[in-house]
C-alpha cells in the first residue's frame, strides 16, 4: 500500500545525527520537509544502551540507520539487527541502512536489517570524498602536506556525502519504491589516491603528497597513534579487502535515484579549498 502523507507528516530518526554522514542526511531530511529526530549521545541515544532506544524510536515513522563504528565491525549485525527489530516492534515502517560498496563483512549487517520486521533499504556507498575533508586524513594533509594511506594505484569513484544523504532521503521518502533493495552509489569517475591528492595540491597551490603504504603498515602506524589493537587488526583486514581493486567501477544509484550525475570529485575540491578545509596548519 502506498504512503499519501505528505513529508511533512512523517517523523525520521537519524542515527550519528551530529556526525559525518547523519548530520548531511538531518539536513536534507529537514530539506525535504520531514520532521527529523536527531539520535546521538547528545539526545541521549547510546547504539551500546539499548535501554535508550524506544524513547527515540517510539512515534516515528522511519529510520536512517548507521552503525557507529563500521557497518561491517564484530558488532555491527547484532546491534543493527536489535535495534531494527525493536523499530519494527515500535511501528517504524521504514528503515535505511548506510553500508559499504565491496565490504564483504557488512553482508551479516544489511542480512539482520532486512530480518528485523519492517521495510528496508540498503545504501551502499563508496568510498568518500569527505574522508578526505573530515576526520584523520584531513589533518595529514594540514599538518604534514602528506596522506600516508593504504590505497595503493587503486581507482575508486569518490562518492559526494550530500548525493549519499539524497538518496537516503530518496529511500526513506518514496513510499514503496525502494523497499527490500540495494541501492549502490558511486560519483561519477575513477581516481585513484594519488590523483585525488593531486586534485587537492592543484586547486589549493599546496605541495601535498600522497604514500602509499600496506594495510599493515598502516595498521601498525594506527597502533602508534593510539587506536585499540582490535581496532586496527579490523582496519587492516578492511583496508586490504576494500583497497584490492573490486571497487574500482561505478555504480549507477545516484542517476537511478535522483534523476541526476553525481557530484564530481572536482566540485567537492573547489568547495572545500574555498573554504579553507585544507590550509596548512599553524606551525606551533
Amino acid at each position: 500500500m502506498t504512503d499519501t502523507r505528505t513529508h511533512g507528516d512523517m517523523t525520521v530518526v537519524v542515527t550519528g545525527a551530529s556526525g559525518r554522514t547523519g548530520r548531511r542526511v538531518a539536513e536534507a531530511a529537514r530539506a525535504a520537509g520531514l520532521t527529523v529526530r536527531a539520535a546521538s549521545r547528545a539526545t541521549g541515544f547510546d547504539w551500546r544502551d539499548p535501554s535508550t532506544w524506544a524513547d527515540v524510536l517510539r512515534g516515528a515513522d522511519a529510520a536512517y540507520l548507521a552503525h557507529p563504528t563500521d557497518v561491517g565491525a564484530p558488532d555491527a549485525a547484532g546491534a543493527v539487527g536489535a535495534l531494527a527489530r525493536e523499530a519494527a516492534g515500535l511501528g517504524v515502517r521504514r528503515l535505511v541502512l548506510l553500508s559499504a560498496r565491496g565490504e564483504e563483512q557488512a553482508r551479516p549487517t544489511e542480512e539482520a536489517l532486512a530480518g528485523a520486521g519492517a521495510d528496508w533499504t540498503v545504501v551502499r556507498a563508496a568510498w568518500f570524498a569527505q574522508n578526505f575533508s573530515e576526520g584523520p586524513l584531513v589533518e595529514e594533509l594540514r599538518q604534514h602536506g602528506e596522506l600516508v594511506f593504504p590505497g595503493g594505484g587503486v581507482g575508486e569513484p569518490f562518492v559526494d556525502l550530500r548525493d549519499v544523504a539524497d538518496v537516503v532521503v530518496a529511500a526513506l521518502t518514496s513510499g514503496d519504491r525502494y523497499a527490500g533493495r540495494v541501492l549502490e552509489v558511486s560519483g561519477p569517475r575513477l581516481l585513484t589516491f594519488g590523483e585525488a591528492v593531486a586534485e587537492i595540491a592543484g586547486e589549493t597551490g599546496r605541495a601535498l603528497r600522497y604514500r602509499a603504504v600496506s594495510a599493515r603498515e598502516y595498521g601498525e602506524n594506527l597502533a602508534g597513534f593510539g587506536v585499540p589493537e582490535e581496532e586496527a587488526a579490523f582496519l587492516v583486514e578492511l583496508f586490504g579487502a576494500m583497497l584490492d581493486g573490486r571497487n574500482a567501477h561505478l555504480s549507477d544509484g545516484v542517476q537511478q535515484v535522483l534523476g541526476r550525475p553525481p557530484r564530481d570529485f572536482a566540485d567537492f575540491v573547489r568547495d572545500g579549498a574555498a573554504a579553507g578545509t585544507w590550509r596548512a596548519a599553524p606551525v606551533s
